[in-house]
This record gives structure tokens, sequence and C-alpha cells, in this order.
């Protein structure tokens, strides 16, 4: 797993990365293929990001790590500019997001994307109607966290969800 590409590397956000981490994503929420957020949750959530950038330093890409529970993460906000889209720049990401949940002992990866095309290619599968057993969905449950409500795929969230796939992959 590879921390860079032809022209491209990896590394972790920092704050100065946030406005160019919103214009990132900003085209795919337009486009609704990813949820808005508030500036202050993108600040809130810097440490759980990676990006990438070019050689001169131009941020390209972006995705997220979120921990859900001892076993279990979810990839958030994986975005890539459309001037470097299908040159390996998201495969890159998520590989270093894989390598991070890895470390940190995880060992299955949750997505909700439009994505499926792509996240298939890397090893994910459609959820379908899969649950937890009933011990961790009650722990889960009390989670004020909007990721867990999908990968729980609680009715709340089912507005935001429309189209998407859920998708999970064992590591």
């Amino acid at each position: 797993m590879s921390d860079s590409g032809p022209g491209f590397s990896i590394r972790r956000a920092r704050t100065g990365d946030v406005p160019r981490i919103q214009q990132l994503v900003e085209p795919l929420v337009q486009r609704r293929i990813l949820l808005g957020k508030e500036t202050v949750t993108f600040y809130e959530a810097v440490q759980e990001f990676r990006v990438a950038e070019d050689a001169d330093g131009e941020l390209i890409g972006c995705g997220a790590l979120h921990v859900m529970w001892s076993d279990l993460g979810e990839v958030r906000t994986l975005a890539v500019s459309d001037a470097w889209l299908g040159k390996g720049v998201g495969h890159a990401l998520l590989a270093r997001l894989e390598t991070d949940a890895r470390e940190l002992g995880l060992n299955r990866l949750f997505c909700l994307t439009f994505e499926v095309g792509f996240f298939g290619r890397n090893g994910f599968v459609d959820m379908g109607a899969e649950t937890v057993d009933p011990q961790l969905y009650a722990e889960l449950v009390r989670s004020h966290d909007e990721g867990v409500a999908e990968f729980l795929d609680l009715a709340r969230v089912k507005p935001n969800t429309l189209g998407n796939t859920r998708m999970l992959k064992r590591l």
C-alpha cells in the first residue's frame, strides 16, 4: 500500500487544509454525491483526514477514517478533484485509510456511497440488510453520530441516504 502515486503524495491533514478540503468536497455536495458539512465539523474531524497533494503542494484529494466501534470504522468524505480522477488518487487515499484502520486495530470498514464501482473494485461489498448483533446495536444506537445511524440504517437518516449503498470491507 503506497502513500503516493505518479505526481502526488498522501499525508495527514492539517488545520490549514480545511478550506481546500471544503473546496474539494463542495462540487460533490452540489452533485448530491456527498452530504455537506459545516466548517466547524471539518475542523473537529481534521485528525481523521488524509490528503493527497500534487508536486506543487496543491490539495487534489481527501478522505477520512472515523472509528465507530472497537473493530469498525467508516471511510468518510473521500473526494478527488476532477482533474485527478482516474489517476490512482482515490485508491491511494483509500489504501492509506485502510492502513490507518489496521494500525488502530479495526478489521471492518464501512462506507455509504454512490460510487459502488470504485469501492467494489477496492474490496467492499454491498451490506444488503446485514445488521449487527443485538447487544452491539444497543450500544451503537446511543451514538449521536450520523454515520453510525447510516451504518445501522436507521429511519431518521433515510432522507439523506436515498440511492446510496451501504458497503463493508473486512480487512
